[in-house]
């Protein structure tokens, strides 16, 4: 049966398909078959839809005023035993928090007789007032005044400070030169005349600077009629908004399975961001499951999709699922799936379990490794099985930090580490300076266009939903990566070489995903492509100075993809 427009519960062809007996965790999961065929009966209404309209963008060039869009769909089980899904979209489309057959926002702040549209008018008026003030002509003309009165004060009190210091040095010379010729009676006399032109000659200045103070501070005292209440209004303005911010906060009341019900206020208190980000609880998980257990559904299983053109920051990629965001929705759906069966969060097991970890090169400062997939570099805040905590176990007395560069838990290939500290801070130097070379494979999902080239987009950390990367032109490091193109492989894969020409954080994987990049994520990227095996990332060669003989020494180990 076709989505619904008339409904908001959607049944669809799903024999034979396994019924979960869990939800999966939402920040970290690939959909399960019974959500994926829920997602394509939605992305088929997507597809064809003429109820409403909204440019998605989904050619293969960027197209001006086009914007993606995310979508979830949640299968659920009606009270008769029925199964169906609850579709929703995040944050607003087509103009619009409601469009037919998907479900309604927790709370909508579009509402024409709401407080939040009331509270707006409010704001927007103290706004006018604001900008009537600020570019009031009579300020305007104040400013200017001010900005004379500034200026004459300063180049006349300037100039007398300078007569005023000539007169003291042609005083004293005076005085010297009478002391020499005069004799002490007429001496005595021509020091009080001298004394008293020094006392006019300061009082002359203080007369100054109190009447160019009064001056400029009349001057000062109009424009702040002006500043003050531009002040209090802008303060006034402030507190609005922060009150009614506040209230929407509390109309955000999220439910979960046990029927318990928590606002983004009290779910975002104790995070890192205390106050909550924007656009928290307007994403589609938390509208599917606040429809679903308002409405007495069952949930069984969560998908969300990407569907149009890749925003200019992030990498989204048409029609790719993606987990959750962990800014917004972490402490929202930790919340709201409490009291339903969920998975674990697989991120807490060890992929590094079982696994050894090759030592490629020792002496007795340097050792290079060949680090596995699914090992992580250093220890992290859940898993301390990490390379260098195995290094530290077997070499107990080796001093410094050990460990002198990183991979992706996910990248496998040469890392480096150090016995001494003395070697350790050689070969950061020799970082720094970027005289290591470092050289990886990678196989990418498309066909790459040309054959050599290099990437050069700013890089920072997504404060929503790390560990993510985006491009920042305004934020981000300078981030630079050559290429070239080493086999074009069947099925509209590439295989290339890439030089990180500087290491930010998931530099080569978001290089190459995003759109102003190779727009070709590297297969198995479950944060930029899509997770289907392992990342096909490997550092497979690396050539460095000895940190004490400087002979150059070069490593190699080949891909096992």
């Amino acid at each position: 049966m076709p989505f619904q427009t008339t409904s908001f519960f959607h049944p669809f062809a799903h024999a034979g398909l396994p019924v979960p007996e869990e939800l999966d965790y939402p920040h970290h999961y690939q959909p399960r078959p019974l959500a994926v065929a829920a997602a394509q009966d939605l992305q088929r209404y997507l597809d064809r839809q003429t109820d409403w309209s909204y440019e998605f963008g989904r050619g293969q060039q960027p197209e001006v005023g086009a914007q993606g869009k995310m979508f979830g769909v949640l299968v659920v089980e009606d009270q008769e035993g029925q199964f169906g899904y609850l579709a929703g979209f995040s944050g607003k489309l087509a103009d619009s928090n409601h469009l037919p057959g998907f479900v309604p926002p927790v709370y909508d702040v579009l509402v024409a007789d709401g407080f939040y549209k009331r509270g707006e008018k409010e704001v927007n008026a103290v706004n006018a007032r604001v900008d009537a003030l600020e570019n009031d002509e009579v300020l305007a003309d104040l400013r200017q005044r001010l900005a004379a009165a500034e200026e004459e004060a300063e180049m006349v009190i300037a100039a007398e400070r300078r007569q005023y210091k000539e007169g003291k040095r042609n005083r004293k010379t005076l005085r010297q030169t009478a002391r020499e010729q005069l004799d002490e009676t007429a001496f005595t006399a021509y020091e009080q005349d001298l004394a008293a032109e020094s006392i006019a000659a300061n009082f002359r200045l203080k007369d100054l600077l109190r009447y160019y103070d009064g001056f400029v501070g009349r001057a000062r005292a109009r424009v702040a009629l002006f500043t003050d209440e531009i002040a209090r209004l802008k303060d006034l303005r402030s507190r609005m908004s922060n009150d009614l911010q506040h209230r929407i906060f509390a109309e955000y009341r999220f439910r979960n399975a046990r029927g318990e019900t928590q606002d983004l206020t009290e779910l975002f208190k104790d995070t890192p961001f205390v106050v909550p980000p924007a656009g928290a609880g307007e994403c589609a998980a938390p509208k599917l499951f606040q429809f679903a257990y308002r409405n007495g559904y069952r949930p069984l299983a969560l998908a969300e999709f990407w569907w149009g053109q890749s925003p200019r920051s992030e990498i989204r990629r048409h029609g790719f699922f993606y987990p959750a965001c962990r800014g917004k929705c972490k402490p929202i759906l930790g919340h709201m799936l409490q009291g339903l069966p969920v998975a674990a969060n697989p991120l807490l097991d060890n992929p590094a379990a079982g696994k050894e970890l090759p030592i490629v090169y020792e002496d007795d400062v340097l050792l290079v490794v060949n680090k596995p997939h699914g090992f992580l570099s250093v220890e992290g805040k859940e898993i301390s099985d990490s390379v260098q905590r195995r290094m530290r176990e077997r070499y107990p007395t080796a001093t410094g930090p050990m460990i002198v560069h990183r991979l992706d838990m996910s990248t496998s290939g040469l890392l480096l580490l150090t016995k001494t500290k003395e070697a350790h801070k050689m070969l950061q130097q020799q970082f720094f300076k970027r005289s290591i070379k470092k050289r990886y494979v990678a196989v990418v999902d498309g066909v790459v266009t040309g054959d050599h080239g290099f990437i050069d987009l700013p890089l920072r950390g997504d404060f929503e939903d790390r560990p993510r990367q985006i491009v920042c032109a305004e934020h981000g490091k300078t981030s630079r990566t050559e290429w070239r193109v080493i086999e074009r492989m069947p099925e509209g894969r590439t295989r290339l070489h890439l030089w990180p020409v500087t290491g930010r954080t998931h530099q080569l994987r978001v290089h190459c995903a995003h759109p102003q990049g190779l727009n070709a994520p590297i297969v198995g990227d479950e944060l930029y492509g899509q997770a289907t095996g392992r990342l096909q990332l490997h550092a497979e060669w690396i050539c460095l100075m000895h940190p004490e003989t400087r002979a150059e020494l070069v490593f190699s180990v080949a891909a096992e993809f």
